[in-house]
């Protein structure tokens, strides 16, 4: 017994625990070495004849080439939608629409592993997330929708819904597959067809979807996917569709609201937003650090509804802070595909120059900078998880959309101080309350100026409950009844109704 003792005093105690590597395969992934556009059920080559490359951002290494559809390919586009919708879609009944809708979801819950995957190898997050988070809500947009086709009469009591027409939609690269779901599966539901736009910098997961079409032999036409950059969605937009959905930066957002102004086309819009995430000192402590990283450092802060903006209670600041940067010593940044990753590459080389320009200008403005120590990849976009502290309201990054793993923290004293500076902003988008009295929750969800407010979490969604914004966040509502109502005219004297 003393010989085994003896032994045990001499066992070694780890001093720190590693994560050995757990990277994904790519074989499961099979890409083309160029793609063409999606029109009318078949890939055809873009009128344009031009094409550029998409990136892998953690290594920068060439994927595939992708078609720059001209205003030739995205009228083309549009008129094969037209003409789906007239010659059969939106005389189909609702359960037959429906009967897509649910194939859909049950493919993209099948061939998961693949599209999560290409989500982290063109867009740059962690394969967690990826798989556990945009998969499972993609598929469950679907699954929600389908519920709804045959239902509209129910959704809408006392009104005549009936489709649009034609929906021009257009998404953004922080959730390509995720985003698509938001958009098509409604539209869908609704009778409308649909020409989607995937982002210039992701647009492999919108190419993919076109493989789950065929598979769910969705008729010819009605969704068509078409890719470019910003001069591809301006056609789009300026095209003859019947509404626009957009999701993406404010600029552009307001672009697009101007050049629909008097058409009659209906518009939704999905801007940006600069979140306040709100910690009171009676608030579960280490509960609110996790809801912090996680409302700032998921998908590498490329999120519009981030918790950017941290709003702390000045008797707690000190040890909060305390923990939130000990927290930050364990995130792990590197390769997408690493299961054990929790920050990955940031999207695009622009991006990446933005993130670096505004955080330049906090630390010229008087800010305090905090980042762990972290040994970042040589090749890629990268950026270090970072905590500004010693923020005042005026400065850039307390104002200024980052989009990046940029925090910046600031203090109240009392609730309507909290709510003074969380609405101290041109945008609308969301915001999270941390504390342990249900009034309190209620009181502060009165007073804030954003679509979305978390209680005691961050950056949770479900297809059932509605999204979006206020001010320059912009309007209209994704997910829920809701976000079926954009996609319906509800005009008095029409004769096709839907659902019934």
């Amino acid at each position: 017994m003393a010989e085994l003792e003896q032994r045990g005093e001499r066992t070694p105690v780890p001093s720190k625990w590693e994560y050995a590597s757990a990277p994904e395969s790519r074989e499961i992934v099979r890409l083309e070495e160029r793609y063409g556009l999606f029109i009318g059920g078949e890939f055809v080559e873009p009128r344009s004849e031009e094409y550029y490359e998409t990136l892998d951002p953690s290594s920068e290494e060439r994927l595939a080439e992708i078609p720059q559809a001209g205003p030739e390919d995205v009228a083309l586009a549009v008129a094969t939608a037209r003409e789906a919708y007239e010659n059969g879609w939106s005389a189909a009944s609702p359960a037959e629409r429906a009967k897509y809708l649910f194939r859909v979801a049950r493919i993209l819950q099948e061939r998961s592993r693949e599209f999560a995957v290409l989500e982290s190898l063109n867009g740059g997050k962690p394969i967690r997330e990826s798989r556990d988070v945009d998969l499972p809500l993609a598929a469950a947009h679907f699954f929600y929708y389908a519920g709804w086709a045959d239902k509209l009469e129910y959704a809408f009591p006392h009104r005549r819904p009936r489709p649009l027409g034609v929906a021009g939609q257009i998404i953004p690269w922080n959730f390509p597959l995720l985003m698509l779901a938001w958009k098509i599966a409604p539209a869908l539901a609704a009778g409308n067809t649909v020409v989607l736009k995937p982002a210039e910098t992701t647009p492999l997961s919108a190419l993919l979807f076109c493989d789950v079409l065929r598979q769910a032999e969705l008729p010819a036409g009605v969704v068509n996917i078409i890719t470019g950059d910003g001069a591809t969605g301006a056609a789009l937009v300026k095209s003859e569709v019947d509404k626009v959905a957009f999701t993406g930066s404010t600029e552009v957002g307001k672009a697009i609201q101007r050049e629909l102004a008097g058409t009659g086309k209906k518009l939704t819009l999905e801007l940006g937003g600069k979140a306040a995430n709100i910690i009171f000192d009676d608030c579960a402590l280490d509960q609110a650090v996790e809801g912090i990283v996680n409302g700032i450092y998921f998908n590498q802060g490329h999120v519009c509804c981030a918790g950017s903006r941290l709003l702390v209670q000045e008797s707690i600041y000190e040890p909060l802070i305390e923990k939130l940067k000990r927290r930050l010593t364990t995130l792990r940044v590197g390769d997408p595909l690493d299961k054990n990753t929790d920050v990955g590459a940031i999207n695009s080389r622009q991006q990446l120059e933005k993130i670096e320009e505004l955080v330049a200008a906090g630390k010229e403005e008087g800010a305090e900078i905090y980042q762990p120590p972290c040994r970042l990849p040589e090749k890629g976009y990268w950026f270090v998880p970072t905590v500004f502290t010693n923020v005042a309201q005026s400065y850039r990054i307390a104002q200024e959309e980052i989009f990046g793993p940029v925090l910046s923290v600031l203090t109240f004293r009392t609730p309507d101080e909290a709510v003074e500076k969380a609405n101290n902003t041109p945008y609308g988008l969301s915001a999270g309350v941390w504390t342990e009295k249900g009034s309190r929750i209620l009181w502060m969800a009165q007073r804030l100026e954003a679509g979305v407010i978390w209680a005691n979490t961050y950056n949770r969604f479900d297809p059932a409950s509605p999204f979006g914004g206020y001010k320059e966040s912009g309007f209209g509502r994704e997910g829920g009844r809701h976000g079926l109502e954009p996609y319906l005219d509800f005009r008095e004297d029409s004769t096709e109704v839907i659902g019934g």
